[in-house]
């Protein structure tokens, strides 16, 4: 059965979230006060509405007990009124409630009023975009929480040819290799200790942040 999932502000964050979540399968129920995000939302989620989510009784129509999770992707605009939305929704019991902070101040008070999980879009694709600019031959990077890293890298020049018993990334790096990108159409392959990378390969690893730039220094030449 889909995952059923309500997201509150259709800006730029909740339109991408929730065409990206009804693409992967899930049944969205898109909400913003502004009509027009909302007919645009409608063009790929199961249900679009609008409804001012500071409103109790409109919001309690949407049954957040009922969902999945609930989303409060309300931006910059109105920081009282994703408090509010974010209070509602626990109050009227959703499972599991996630909620878009602008700030340190905002964060903490979505936290008090009972957010399961607070994000920051803006500031989480900073610091993964960073890496990318920093590091080239980084691909994709993903926090896993207390500096903990899903990390894809191109292979490195020096690792062709080799396989991953003898390059020991473990126990040099502190890098633990999980998959292996490679093909045409591209696959993610269970790593083998004794097969030898490929020229095209990507690398799937975890590690912490520090580890990267190591990595990446000790095999390009």
């Amino acid at each position: 059965m889909a995952q059923q999932i309500i997201i509150i502000g259709l800006g730029q964050f909740g339109m991408s979230l929730a065409r990206t979540l009804s693409e992967k399968g899930a049944e969205v129920l898109a909400v913003d006060a502004n009509k027009s995000l909302v007919e645009e939302a409608s063009a790929f989620v199961a249900e679009a509405v609008v409804i001012d989510a500071t409103d109790e009784a409109e919001l309690a129509r949407l049954e957040p007990r009922k969902r999945d999770s609930a989303v409060c992707a309300i931006g910059d605009d109105s920081k009282e009124a994703s408090i509010i939305c974010t209070a509602l929704l626990r109050q009227m019991g959703a499972p599991v409630v996630i909620a878009r902070a602008n700030d340190k101040m905002h964060k903490r008070i979505l936290q008090l009023v009972g957010a399961h999980q607070v994000i920051n879009p803006e500031q989480e694709f900073g610091k993964r975009f960073a890496n990318r600019l920093l590091y080239r031959d980084v691909i994709v990077d993903t926090n896993l929480g207390e500096d903990l890293h899903l990390t894809e890298i191109r292979i490195q020049p020096a690792m062709i040819g080799k396989n991953l018993l003898e390059l020991s990334l473990p126990k040099r790096f502190g890098v633990m290799v999980v998959g292996i990108r490679r093909g045409n159409p591209p696959r993610v392959l269970q790593p083998s200790a004794h097969a030898p990378l490929e020229a095209n390969d990507n690398l799937i690893i975890v590690s912490n942040e520090s580890a990267i730039p190591k990595l990446t220094k000790e095999f390009q030449s």
